[in-house]
């Protein structure tokens, strides 16, 4: 057996590895006997051989530190500012653009294992909140609460726009966007009726006022007054919200089967079932529901900031025909926006070896979201209005927009940035949501089985499903030993 020899290009030990010296270790180990058979022998000898490699030439550490994130948009925003910066700072940054399961499987698995994952990441909202489920020590990402607290970063930014970022009182992230929510209306339909929105302040207001325009089925070309279904679970959730429910409150105890989320469900199923609806289906994200915008089959559609560039992109015909109003509120001077979608930047605790690795990061994390140049290329390229209070004054959101029939709909969602409602940060969001759509299409079917289409009928049938979402959801919680017994006993209906 050829003795251990230096290698030239690292100056450790290398042993050559043979048949003669396997079999040497295997006997050591007492398993010769069972190394009878040649195929045996063979995988035992390339499995020490791997191993053996992985011991004498380690992967080289990458240069400088990564970012991961998942929007192709946002990766060729950040393009040449990641460039600028690398041109003019020591440390270096390096994008790697995954898709989002793969940025949530590669985020959770370094979370949970300890195993390195990029120095920052950029999550969206659901896949952010599953990395708070265990106790706050184990969550991944770098406790930036005091360092927000201390530069007055906590005032500087949208307050909203921090919750989904902050879990048991403790912020990980920075807000990406604020993503309020307005009504898109058919402008040319509305006025060539002469219709004033401006009257319009509940969604009561809105059905009364819009009812001259629905053309329900039997029609020659149908048309309802809002793009709403039942299986439309983000148009649902954010409906919730608006109306002061949701799925969690404050503590993270599940306050599905509260009163106001049963009074909004049934209404939303009332203005979907039987033969005078009011509401449509044509849905976000595809071919057929663009078709049926353009025709004119829905009247309306809800339209946080980053909507308003797909409409742009994907239906061009709609350009000039458009206009923004607030949502209508549920009641008489109640809240006249929502929210819908989020991202947040955050420091993996695994890219913190020394205070000077969290100051280079916290560094760029910062210029990459607090800087006005992206707050205006925020704007310019996805429509999307910033968190930072200090850009609000740009001109840039006052600026006509042609597709929005000269609306200055940048200023328009930043009026209504401070009325978008707190969110959970909950790690069973996600639970939470599909039970509650569940619990959606279920009340649709049962009001269209037994031809249940008032709202009166329809509500204590909205009660007990969305009771039993809520204890669906709260079974999973209880088994979370890591949660606080507040969060385990569950919200008050």
């Amino acid at each position: 057996m050829e003795a251990a020899r230096l290698h030239p290009s690292f100056g450790v030990k290398v042993q050559r590895v043979t048949p003669a010296w396997v079999r040497h270790k295997l006997e050591r180990l007492g398993l010769v006997a069972t190394v009878t058979s040649p195929v045996v022998l063979a995988f035992a000898l390339l499995s020490l051989a791997s191993f053996t490699a992985m011991m004498v030439w380690p992967i080289p550490a990458r240069e400088g530190k990564t970012m991961w994130l998942g929007a192709p948009p946002h990766f060729r925003m950040y393009e040449p500012m990641v460039a600028e910066w690398n041109r003019t700072h020591e440390s270096r940054f390096r994008l790697v653009l995954l898709s989002q399961p793969a940025l949530e499987r590669r985020m959770l698995s370094a979370f949970t294992s300890g195993t390195p994952a990029a120095d920052i990441l950029e999550v969206e909202r659901r896949p952010a909140a599953r990395a708070f489920m265990g106790p706050l020590e184990g969550v991944g990402f770098v406790d930036l609460t005091d360092r927000l607290r201390v530069e007055g970063l906590l005032e500087e930014l949208n307050g909203p726009s921090f919750t989904p970022w902050t879990s048991r009182g403790r912020t990980f992230g920075l807000p990406h966007d604020v993503h309020s929510v307005m009504l898109g209306y058919r402008a040319d339909i509305v006025e060539a009726a002469g219709i004033d929105v401006s009257q319009i302040e509940t969604w009561e207001d809105y059905f009364r006022t819009m009812k001259p325009l629905l053309q329900g089925p039997g029609s020659t070309q149908e048309r309802y007054l809002l793009n709403l279904w039942e299986t439309h679970g983000d148009h649902i959730e954010l409906l919730l919200l608006q109306a002061g429910g949701g799925f969690f409150d404050p503590q993270d105890r599940p306050i599905i089967a509260s009163e106001v989320n049963a009074h909004v469900l049934a209404k939303i199923i009332s203005w979907c079932v039987g033969p005078d609806r009011v509401c449509g289906d044509a849905p976000n994200f595809m071919a057929s529901g663009n078709r049926l915008k353009v025709e004119g089959y829905v009247l309306a559609s809800f339209m946080p900031d980053w909507m308003c560039g797909i409409y742009r992109g994907e239906m061009p015909q709609l350009s000039g025909k458009m206009k923004l109003m607030p949502l209508p509120a549920w009641e008489r001077g109640g809240r006249r926006t929502s929210v819908w979608g989020g991202s947040m930047i955050g420091i993996s605790k695994s890219g913190v070896r020394t205070p000077e690795d969290f100051e280079k990061s916290w560094a760029f994390a910062k210029e990459l979201y607090l800087s006005p140049s992206l707050a205006r290329t925020l704007y310019e390229v996805g429509d999307i209005v910033t968190p930072v209070k200090s850009h609000w004054g740009d001109p840039i959101f006052d600026r006509p927009d042609a597709y929005f029939s000269g609306q200055p709909k940048g200023r328009m969602y930043l009026d209504l940035a401070p009325q978008v409602p707190a969110r959970s940060s909950s790690p069973y969001n996600t639970m939470a949501w599909l039970r509650v759509a569940d619990a959606a299409t279920a009340l649709a079917s049962w009001a269209r089985d037994n031809q249940k289409f008032d709202y009166v009928d329809i509500l204590p049938e909205a009660k007990r499903v969305l009771a039993e979402a809520q204890r669906q959801v709260q079974a999973q919680i209880d088994r979370n030993v890591f949660l606080s017994d507040a969060a385990k006993s569950g919200g008050t209906p």
